[in-house]
C-alpha cells in the first residue's frame, strides 16, 4: 500500500484530501501545514508520494519542492488554485511529478498517484543508469590512460600494458580504475612500475 503525506496550509482541505487517499486505496502518512513541514515529513518519513499546496506560509510549495528534490528525493504532486502555464512549467522545474488544480475530486487521485510514482521511479532509473554509465566511462578513460603511460614508459604493447593493469588489480583485489590512477601517479613522476 502507498504512503502519501499530505501538506496543505487548510485543515480543512487536508481532511478531505486524507479522505480521498484513503477512499483510493492508500494510506495518510503524514501531513503539514507549510513547506518546511513538508521537506521534515519527507527527510523522516520517506513517503512514497507527497502531496503538497503550492501556496503556503514560511516557505512555498515550489521551494519545498527543490529542496525535498535536493536532500530526500520524493515523488510530489502539486496542488494549486492556479491554472496558468507559467506555475505548470516551474514545478516541472522543481521536480514535481503531477499537478492537481482545487477544487480536487475524489476519482483524480489514484490516477495521478499512479503516474506521479511511476514516473519518478522511471527517472531515479534513468538516473541511476546514467551514472553507472558516466563511472564506466571515466574508469575506461583512467586504464586507458594508464595503459599508454605503461606503454609509453615500459615499452609494452598494448595488451601486455592492459595485462599487466588487471594482474595488479587481481593480486590486489582492487578494481582496474583505482590500479590505474595508482600507476598513472607514479608513472608520471618518472617512476617506473
Amino acid at each position: 500500500m502507498k504512503r502519501i503525506a499530505v501538506v496543505d496550509d487548510s485543515a480543512s482541505e487536508r481532511i478531505v484530501l486524507k479522505g480521498f487517499i484513503e477512499a483510493a486505496g492508500f494510506a495518510c502518512d503524514g501531513e503539514g501545514a507549510n513547506g518546511l513541514e513538508a521537506v521534515e515529513i519527507c527527510r523522516e518519513r520517506r513517503p512514497d508520494l507527497l502531496i503538497m499546496d503550492l501556496r503556503m506560509p514560511v516557505k512555498d510549495g515550489l521551494k519545498a519542492a527543490e529542496e525535498i528534490n535536493r536532500i530526500c528525493p520524493t515523488p510530489i504532486v502539486l496542488l494549486t488554485a492556479d491554472e496558468d502555464g507559467e506555475t505548470a512549467r516551474k514545478a516541472a522545474l522543481a521536480g514535481v511529478m503531477g499537478y492537481l488544480v482545487k477544487p480536487v475530486r475524489a476519482e483524480e487521485i489514484a490516477p495521478v498517484v499512479e503516474v506521479a510514482v511511476t514516473k519518478f521511479n522511471e527517472l531515479k532509473a534513468l538516473k541511476e543508469e546514467n551514472d553507472s554509465l558516466k563511472k564506466a566511462l571515466e574508469a575506461r578513460k583512467i586504464i586507458a590512460k594508464a595503459k599508454g603511460l605503461l606503454m609509453e614508459k615500459e615499452n609494452l604493447s598494448e595488451r601486455d600494458a592492459f595485462g599487466r593493469i588487471r594482474k595488479i588489480s587481481m593480486d590486489k583485489r582492487k578494481g582496474m580504475a583505482e590500479i590505474a590512477e595508482v600507476l598513472i601517479m607514479a608513472l608520471e613522476k618518472g617512476g617506473k612500475i
